[in-house]
């Protein structure tokens, strides 16, 4: 037993040496190991509550739901609504027309040039070939203008004026009469008009005239110009005679971005004016052209159903027509004058729009209505284009018809 509790004892003085001796090395080990550089500890994101991801760009694009359209506006049964977005447009004072280009009294003389070469050639050509004013050239004067479609009521008045001042000697040579001319055309064209001005939310504008004359196509235009200027246009297909003033109305609808409203086939003409009325108000509409049927102006039940139409776009918005024009057609002469003066007697006309001046010779219907009717020339058509619908301006047009052309002015 003394051996093994010997045994033992060596036993535990060898252990506690060897765990001595570990305790040791290890601490110099830590000694000798070169100091390590205090780093940051780094920085944890902080812990947020749950949010919905963000859409994919994929379920961003999608389209938001379909909101009902701003043209789907409930009319008549009978009516339907065409409407083409314009394209951006500047925008413009609410009761500013277009902006007049600057004076181009050369084009406008180029639109002319059939009636200088007619009726203006002619008087030009009677005062060339005279050096003293004499009875004689006094009557070739009043032929020419008789002849060129003045008209007789005014062609008497401007001899009449002008026999008074050769006989109190104010005129003493062919070249002041000419210059006389100018001036009582100039007198006579000027009593007012200009283009249609927008005075209200929607200036509704009736558009009359016979067949032919090129009402359709005039709206076509006057709707161009103004939706050029950033105003928003409505048209109303009121011809619901003649099915191709329909489409015809439509192409041009859908050419300048304009709403059109439209009638079934055989519709009335006053229910279709009525409805387009009413959108053109509930849109804000800046202008609405109503077309209508030609008719005859010596056809009684004709004229009665234009002014029921009237009447109706009267009970569809107070004041209403603001405008009526009458388009006329400037090859038909005299006959346009009488035109003029029964539509005037059936609607009270605020303008007369005289499309295809530069298909006359002749062209003295011009002085003749607003002479005679004393209702202003507002536009004039020179061509096919939308730009050939001019605003009329009686300075311009006197200087284009007997002012010297640069031609002219080179051979002098």
């Amino acid at each position: 037993m003394t051996i093994v509790a010997i045994i033992v004892a060596l036993i535990v003085v060898v252990a506690a040496v060897t765990l001595f001796l570990a305790r040791g090395q290890s601490g110099v080990a830590q000694q000798l190991q070169p100091p390590q550089p205090n780093l940051p500890r780094p920085l944890q994101p902080p812990r947020v509550a749950s949010t919905p991801a963000p859409p994919s760009p994929r379920e961003s694009a999608r389209p938001a739901p379909t909101q009902p359209s701003p043209h789907s506006v409930e009319v008549a049964p009978e009516s339907i609504i065409e409407s083409t977005p314009a394209a951006a447009a500047p925008t413009a004072a609410p009761d500013a027309p277009p902006a007049a280009a600057h004076r181009d009294i050369a084009g406008l003389r180029r639109g002319l040039a059939a009636i200088r070469g007619g009726f203006v050639a002619k008087l030009s050509a009677l005062f060339r070939g005279s050096k003293e004013i004499d009875p004689a050239l006094l009557e070739q004067v009043e032929e020419v203008m008789l002849a060129c479609d003045v008209g007789p009521k005014t062609t008497t008045a401007i001899l009449q004026r002008l026999r008074e001042s050769v006989e109190r000697d104010r005129l003493r040579d062919p070249e002041a009469v000419w210059a006389a001319l100018r001036v009582e055309a100039r007198r006579i064209l000027s009593i007012g008009g200009g283009p249609i001005r927008i005075t209200s939310n929607p200036t509704v504008v009736l558009m009359v005239g016979v067949n032919g004359v090129g009402k359709t196509t005039t709206i076509g235009k006057l709707a161009t110009r103004y939706v050029s200027s950033g105003k928003s246009v409505v048209l109303a297909a009121g011809d619901t005679f003649r099915a191709a003033a329909v489409q015809q109305l439509e192409v041009w609808g859908k050419r300048v971005g304009a709403t059109v409203v439209k009638g079934k086939e055989a519709a009335d003409p006053g229910a279709v004016a009525f409805d387009a009325t009413n959108v053109a108000r509930s849109r804000g509409a800046d202008l609405l052209l109503v077309d209508t049927a030609g008719r005859l102006h010596t056809k009684v039940p004709l004229m009665d159903e234009i002014k029921k139409v009237a009447k109706t776009i009267a009970k569809a918005m107070e004041g209403a027509p603001h405008e009526t024009l009458l388009v006329l057609d400037a090859t038909t002469g005299q006959n346009a004058l009488t035109q003029a003066a029964m539509f005037k007697d059936a609607l009270g006309l605020t303008g007369i729009v005289l499309t295809k001046l530069d298909g006359t010779a002749k062209g003295g219907i011009v002085l003749g209505i607003c002479d005679e009717l004393k209702v202003p020339v507002r536009y004039i058509g020179l061509g096919e284009r939308a730009e050939d619908l001019r605003e009329f301006d009686a300075e311009d047009f006197v200087e284009a018809l007997f002012g010297k052309g640069d031609e002219e002015v080179a051979a002098a």
